[in-house]
């Protein structure tokens, strides 16, 4: 018993168990990275199925946005630790840069989770485009994409502030670089804020029929760019329309239209002007019951003019509908309806004519 108790680990043991005894704890370091990883993502699975149940959905654009980088986070900081372990054991200058590798961890993880939450957030908000005055999807794709370019900016200025540049040297090499880019490229400057006030002011978006009175320029938009906008003739010709174009004429949107309207004149004989009044009459009562005219709008029908060979009278009213087929049929149903209106009169629509009096002989020898 007592040559036990007086036993003793050999030297060259001890020396292995002082020297790498730094090992073991990088092994520990690395083992509650990964426990601490696992579960974090399991928490955060777990939380994502309740937040899916609620009608909320930034929560869970929020918690999607943060999966990903969660793990690379506790990564870093656990890599970070056992770098300064490895650093008090061997004095290593390869270690010293951990302080360095830790701030760009953080800080790419935080670009990194801003722009997974803000591509989120456009799929939030086209989801919630219920009606005309929510944002829509190519809105939310430009302002979405410019939140997006600030972040990767400002990421890159820190981390090289990180690194050692000076930043200041970079902004004023900028400011002038800009100056000069600004002059030779100031077409393309022009298209790309046309573009983008395309984007946040909306006159029009892709499927939109558009026309502009300034340009010969009508057609289906298929696409908008940051330079130029493509848009269908209905030729199917294509058109590319660099957007600077769009600050300075008028564009008309007839896909917005709330109805479309129906102003046609027609002329009956001289001879039916007696009827005028029962035809006028009849055509009005027509078009308040007809089910696809808009009688709330404008209704106006009433003997106009006398003309060189007709009596008019116009027709003034609105359809419901603004899709340019269905308007033609609606259109096509009320003057066939208002000709068998006038036959029902004993009256008929008038063409142009020209009578001739003649007064025996002498009308004759006149002419």
């Amino acid at each position: 018993m007592n040559e036990v108790s007086n036993w003793v680990l050999p030297e060259w043991i001890q020396l292995y168990d002082k020297q790498w005894s730094w090992v073991l704890s990088v092994f520990a370091v690395v083992l509650i990275t990964v426990i601490v990883n696992f579960f974090a993502r399991r928490l955060l699975l777990r939380l994502l199925k309740k937040l899916n149940k609620t009608r909320t959905l930034w929560d869970d654009a929020l918690v999607n946005a943060a999966e990903r980088p969660l793990g690379w986070l506790i990564w870093v900081i656990g890599i970070s630790f056992a770098a300064e372990i490895i650093y008090a054991a061997t004095q290593s200058p390869f270690f010293t840069i951990t302080d360095t590798f830790r701030d760009m961890g953080f800080l790419l993880t935080l670009t990194w989770f801003l722009l997974r939450f803000i591509r989120g957030a456009e799929s939030v908000l086209v989801g919630n485009n219920t009606d005309d005055s929510a944002i829509d999807k190519h809105t939310a794709e430009a302002i979405g994409k410019l939140v997006r370019m600030a972040i990767m900016i400002t990421s890159v200025l820190v981390v090289l502030q990180t690194l050692g540049f000076s930043i200041s040297g970079i902004l004023a090499f900028g400011g002038v670089g800009g100056i000069a880019i600004g002059f030779a490229a100031k077409d393309l400057l022009a298209n790309f804020f046309g573009g983008l006030i395309i984007y946040l002011d909306r006159p029009f978006k892709v499927g939109d029929w558009i026309r502009s009175p300034d340009k010969k320029l009508e057609g289906t938009v298929e696409k908008i760019g940051w330079r130029m906008t493509q848009i269908r003739t209905f030729d199917k010709r294509p058109l590319y329309v660099p957007n600077s174009v769009f600050t300075s004429i008028i564009v008309e949107n007839p896909s917005r239209m709330s109805n479309r309207r129906i102003y046609e004149t027609i002329g009956i004989r001289y001879d039916d002007i007696n009827s005028m009044n029962k035809v006028v009459q009849q055509v009005k009562d027509m078009l308040k019951q007809h089910v696809d005219i808009d009688s709330s709008q404008t209704l106006i029908v009433n003997f106009n003019k006398f003309s060189d060979s007709s009596v008019d009278f116009f027709i003034y009213t609105f359809t419901k509908t603004t899709n340019w087929v269905k308007f033609h049929q609606i259109k096509q149903d009320v003057l066939l309806k208002v000709a068998q209106i006038i036959e029902s009169n004993n009256a008929q629509i008038a063409f142009p004519t020209t009578t001739v009096l003649l007064d025996g002989q002498q009308s004759e020898i006149n002419q």
